[in-house]
């Protein structure tokens, strides 16, 4: 089954950036994630935590 795959994947012209593509875009996601993760704003921070603790409407 894996031969019959990979054999029509070889056939298709250019096929071999589209791996190279998604692993750009798959770590540049997760890097641009980390980046805004370690510069949110504490303050911002405990006030979404505490969110649910407020009996105010």
């Amino acid at each position: 089954m894996l031969k019959f795959v990979k054999h029509h994947m070889d056939s298709i012209a250019g096929i071999e950036i589209y791996p190279v593509i998604s692993l750009i875009i798959f770590f540049s996601f997760f890097m641009l994630l980390g980046l805004w993760v370690f510069t949110y704003k504490k303050e911002k921070i405990n006030e979404l935590s505490n969110i649910p603790f407020n009996e105010n409407n």
